[in-house]
């Protein structure tokens, strides 16, 4: 029985674990739509959505339960855990049991939570776990998936096989990069050394629950007649909660690992049902614990901690590689970001204050744009955040996809009708830009490519009818969809460009 809870909780994380990676990873949305509600479960993702749903369902099952969130659903969790059984495999019995640090734990709690109420962004983003192992999927093993899914294309249209295609692999933001690399490492080496600190010490998450664990109605209980002190069960128990000395559990702490079970030789830890907790009575009735010669750790070995960043090493090389004009022969200058005033936000983000209270920056949207417009900001205001540039791209009028796999409510559900119906920015021309002035050439890409017809090509000189055409832009009609800023041929800087709206407006 023992080892078979602890079997099932294996098994349902690596389903979760292996699902949520799928969602992250997989650029052509299938996945997501199988598989989007677990993103959607996550606990910040929900309690910035108000899904009451999700809310209940959490903090039913952890009443119920316990903190099986940690150890089954958050993907952090999972990670920690994976990389302090690697550890563990190379030193045994390595956990001791430590006191509760509450003054750090209900601080960063605090800290959170002022952040959400005011919108500081800043702290939401960087605390919240869910976001911080999206950051780590789309930046790190994102490029992996998709260097594989080339490679496999190559060879498969060697044999005229086009189920795989290519697709371009380029970095979006070093400012998001360098965070999910410094992510993993203090993630991996907390749990390297020292387990589930970072969850029971920093993690806003690990501490609400935690709250509510106390009052759950299955525990793991320590049965004082059987135990016989050997503390197998304190030392590898990489939440640090069990106190074998008394016979004690914090269950604010515990994951329900079932890891202690496993190692009691003694057949004393049973997960069982609790429903007469006392507090105040360490949750059990137990006898006085056994006096048993406590023995001294001899392994006092140092070794240096494995470094993570080495498995990404590759990912710093990223580079968008320079466009290759007809034939190859010639270069095409890369495009500039323009300075705008105010940053374009997707359709459905209602306004810039409704996205940048809600969205966490978990990189779900970036991944999902098949249109390359999304990319993370590293302005401070909006950190990590995605803003929409048109530099590889336009936002197609068809495409829905950042506002279906949206958890948090950032982006909110929108259908393409009523996409196009939503202006988020309007389109400016810059004259001293214009190829049609500078270089003296016909050009009508603005025009002719822009879908809401909001674009049209006037005379440059009103007393010559014969002269070469320029743009002349209603703004009213212009949904900001960017097509007129991607094809524009100026460089570095388009011609025209689009300036973002503090609130969306219908046209």
């Amino acid at each position: 029985m023992t080892n078979g809870l602890k079997r099932l909780r294996i098994i349902l994380a690596v389903v979760f674990f292996s699902l949520i990676n799928l969602v992250f990873l997989d650029f052509t949305g299938i996945t997501y739509s199988w598989f989007g509600w677990i993103a959607k479960v996550q606990f910040i993702p929900a309690l910035l959505a108000v899904n009451a749903g999700a809310l209940i369902f959490l903090v039913l099952l952890t009443l119920v339960f316990g903190r099986v969130y940690c150890s089954v659903i958050c993907p952090l969790g999972i990670v920690q855990d994976i990389i302090s059984w690697i550890a563990g495999k190379k030193k045994k019995n390595r956990f001791t049991w430590s006191k509760p640090k509450n003054w750090l734990r209900y601080g960063v709690l605090a800290l959170f939570l002022v952040s959400v109420v005011f919108g500081i962004t800043f702290f939401v983003t960087l605390l919240d776990p869910y976001a911080a192992y999206g950051r780590i999927a789309s930046s790190l093993l994102a490029p992996l998936y998709q260097w594989g899914n080339n490679l496999l294309a190559y060879f498969s249209q060697r044999y005229n096989n086009y189920t795989f295609y290519s697709i371009d692999v380029w970095l979006k933001s070093v400012v998001t990069l360098i965070t999910a690399i410094l992510t993993l490492i203090i993630i991996g080496y907390l749990s390297w050394k020292h387990g589930r600190t970072y969850c029971n010490t920093i993690c806003p998450v690990g501490t609400i629950l935690g709250f509510i664990s106390r009052y759950s109605l299955f525990k793991p209980v320590i049965d004082s007649h059987t135990c016989n002190g050997c503390k197998a069960c304190t030392r590898n128990c990489k939440a640090a909660c069990i106190d074998a000395d008394s016979h004690k559990i914090d269950y604010s702490r515990c994951v329900v690992c079932m890891d202690c079970l496993e190692k009691c030789n003694q057949d004393a830890i049973h997960y069982k049902f609790t429903p007469f907790y006392n507090k105040k009575q360490d949750k059990q009735v137990v006898l006085e614990p056994l006096k048993t010669p406590q023995s001294k750790s001899t392994d006092k070995a140092r070794r240096n901690f494995l470094t993570l960043t080495g498995i990404f090493a590759v990912t710093g090389i990223l580079k968008s590689q320079s466009d290759i004009g007809e034939g190859g022969l010639a270069v095409i200058e890369d495009k500039i970001i323009p300075e705008r005033a105010n940053p374009v936000f997707p359709p459905g983000s209602i306004s810039q204050t409704n996205f940048n209270s809600h969205c966490t920056a978990c990189g779900l949207c970036v991944t999902a744009c098949t249109n390359d417009v999304l990319r993370p900001s590293g302005k401070v205001s909006s950190f990590l955040q995605p803003e929409m540039s048109y530099e590889r791209g336009y936002c197609r009028p068809e495409c829905t996809s950042c506002s279906d796999v949206c958890p948090t409510g950032a982006i909110l559900p929108i259908t393409s009708a009523e996409k196009t119906a939503i202006q988020i920015g309007y389109a400016v021309w810059i004259r001293d830009n214009c190829v049609v002035l500078t270089d003296d050439v016909n050009c009508d890409n603005c025009a002719t490519h822009c879908p809401t017809g909001a674009i049209t090509m006037v005379s440059s000189n009103a007393d010559d009818p014969d002269a070469r055409k320029i743009p002349a832009i209603e703004t009213e009609r212009c949904n900001g969809c960017g097509a007129c800023e991607h094809l524009c041929p100026a460089r570095p800087f388009s011609a025209i460009y689009i300036e973002g709206t503090e609130k969306h407006i219908a046209v």
